[in-house]
């Protein structure tokens, strides 16, 4: 059985996809407007064919004619001969105009809506929680921001310029159709509730398939990317078999349903024509028989079939248009899914003023919503203002997790990470991330020159000289001056122009010139060759200076000159010290540092 809550939930969806459109409200008027003048022209049309019988006969016409009608001369064969060819250029002129107005600025109110849509989606997806992109793969995300959001232009523009212009002519049919001869109209609406029982039934089924098919679109966008941005190994590995299957089976599944839902459309569509055209049957049937409808002449119910059988047309756009309805509150309840997603809880929380490197960790724990088992299990050390600390251990010793709360990614929990003497948990982390610069293993680069990779978001508007210092920092200046551009060298897609050591560089040049006091490296020079990391741990004492940095390392040999090192396991702080220290007691370090300098 069908259920009637979902019904209620897509009108609820649609009545907030429509709450963008009161922001454009003076073209929504325009619009309708123009549409009313197109809907009144269908039954002005239709009114014209009640003087056609008359043409033909010796008098105009066998009823009284109006005193309107007297002057427009319909009282003579030569009056209506000429009125109607005037009477239907100006009726079509002015469904033109009509046409024009609804339209476009149907089309100005709709394409609005979607590039608010969009940018709010946009903007809500860069201020969540880092743990929503963890559950969430891109692709989906980007299907969402794309795909979806393109149904909802299609649901919000063409859809609704059916739904109002046709709906209006029916309406406007209907009432001419009602003013004529109310009695015989009962057996034209006849249909009426067969024709809704219809349309109810394959909404349900329009919205069931749309919803699949964004799904499975959201697969196809996933694979294409995972394919695109892994050519390499694609390649390498001879993995094209194996993609081009991935991407047949997403593809075959959207195409699937797409068929379901054209199949649907395609039966409602005959079936509501069929019904229509029955009543259109019956009223040649009833209307003919002078006992029972005796109360029009020829030309009242020649114009009385025509509107009648101008309303298939409009009825069939009507039900065609569903399916573009349906699938754009599908398409709307995934954006609004998003858009209702909670972003970080900085509301109650106090911005981070001043800070000067001190850093405490007090018995940290933590543990992800989907794990079984604790990330962190009770970590602490303090870190004073401009100290080198050193975090080694095994992989998924929960290094990346402890950073990730330390830079601001991950909310701390109460009482357990102090920036000098302030809580971490009572701070907004986007001010905790204003003290923090950090370049990550994985480098980031966008598609732009090298001076804006450098000079990122708030660093925008930093002085030239300013960006060369940190360049030079990161040895990445000599590479930079040997470019045709310079600064102003355009780096591609993901950096794609640059060498691996080339774009970690520039990642370490964006983070020195934040200037902050916290800086975290995470494998920051895993990609540099032999020479180039020799020199940047020779500079790590000038890079350093007056602020407090977190290395993380796997190469040990970049850790040796920390203050401090902490040596992590599953999650819990196993060994602290300095590097001779940590040495002499044998542990799991000296371990570690064997295994990497035996040969």
């Amino acid at each position: 059985m069908r259920d009637p809550a979902a019904n209620n939930t897509g009108w609820q969806t649609y009545k907030r996809l429509l709450s963008y459109v009161k922001h454009f409200w003076p073209a929504l008027i325009l619009a309708i407007c123009g549409f009313i003048l197109y809907a009144l022209t269908q039954s002005a049309f239709a009114s014209l064919m009640q003087y056609v019988p008359s043409a033909f006969e010796p008098e105009a016409s066998t009823k009284e004619l109006s005193g309107w009608e007297q002057q427009l001369g319909l009282a003579t064969r030569e009056g209506i001969r000429l009125f109607l060819p005037i009477a239907i250029i100006s009726v079509v002129s002015v469904r033109g105009i009509g046409s024009y107005l609804g339209g476009y600025y149907i089309s100005f109110v709709a394409r609005n809506v979607v590039n608010r849509i969009r940018r709010d989606v946009f903007e809500h997806l860069t201020a969540l929680p880092s743990g929503f992109f963890g559950r969430n793969n891109s692709g989906q995300l980007i299907s969402t921001l794309t795909f979806n959001v393109e149904q909802v232009a299609a649901a919000s523009s063409n859809a609704i310029k059916t739904l109002i212009r046709e709906g209006l002519t029916v309406i406007a049919l209907l009432a001419y159709l009602l003013y004529l001869d109310w009695k015989l109209s009962l057996l034209f609406f006849l249909a009426a509730p067969l024709i809704g029982l219809i349309i109810r039934i394959a909404s349900s089924r329009f919205k069931r398939y749309s919803k699949r098919i964004q799904q499975s679109m959201g697969g196809v966008t996933h694979v294409a990317s995972e394919a695109i941005r892994g050519q390499a190994i694609v390649r390498a590995f001879g993995g094209e078999a194996y993609e081009n299957q991935r991407f047949e089976e997403r593809c075959r599944a959207s195409l699937k349903n797409e068929l379901k839902l054209a199949r649907v459309n395609e039966i409602s569509t005959p079936i509501i024509q069929i019904l229509t055209f029955s009543a259109i049957a019956l009223l040649f049937w009833f209307g003919l028989d002078p006992t029972l409808f005796g109360d029009l002449n020829a030309g009242e119910f020649l114009a009385y079939i025509t509107a009648a059988s101008l309303v298939a047309k409009p009825l069939r756009q009507l039900t065609n248009v569903n399916a573009s309805i349906q699938r754009g509150i599908a398409a709307a309840e995934s954006i609004f899914e998003i858009l209702d997603q909670s972003l970080e809880h900085d509301e109650s929380g106090r911005p981070l003023t001043r800070f000067t490197g001190g850093l405490r960790l007090n018995n940290l724990s933590y543990q992800y919503p989907s794990a079984d088992r604790q990330a962190l299990n009770g970590v602490s050390f303090d870190a004073a203002p401009g100290q080198l600390i050193a975090l080694v251990g095994r992989s998924g010793a929960g290094k990346t997790t402890l950073i990730d709360i330390i830079a601001g990614f991950i909310p701390a929990p109460s009482n357990s990470v102090w920036f000098d003497d302030n809580d971490a948990s009572e701070l907004t982390q986007q001010s905790i991330r204003r003290h923090v610069a950090i370049v990550t293993q994985d480098t980031v680069l966008f598609e732009d020159t090298i001076r804006a990779n450098i000079a990122y978001g708030e660093l925008a508007n930093a002085c030239e000289q300013d960006i060369i210092s940190a360049a030079k920092s990161a040895h990445a200046w000599e590479f930079i001056q040997a470019l045709p551009d310079g600064l102003d060298t355009q780096v591609g897609e993901g950096g794609a122009s640059l060498s691996g050591g080339q774009k970690q560089r520039i990642a370490l040049a964006r983070a020195f010139l934040k200037n902050a006091p916290l800086l975290i490296l995470d494998e920051a020079t895993s990609a540099l060759d032999n020479e180039s990391e020799r020199a940047i741990n020779a500079a790590m004492p000038t890079i350093t200076q007056n602020r407090t940095t977190l290395v993380i390392a796997h190469r040990l040999v970049t850790v040796e000159r920390a203050d401090l090192i902490i040596v992590m396991d599953q999650g819990a702080v196993v060994e602290q010290g300095t590097h001779l220290e940590l040495l002499a007691k044998d542990g799991l370090y000296a371990h570690l540092h064997r295994s990497q300098f035996d040969d």
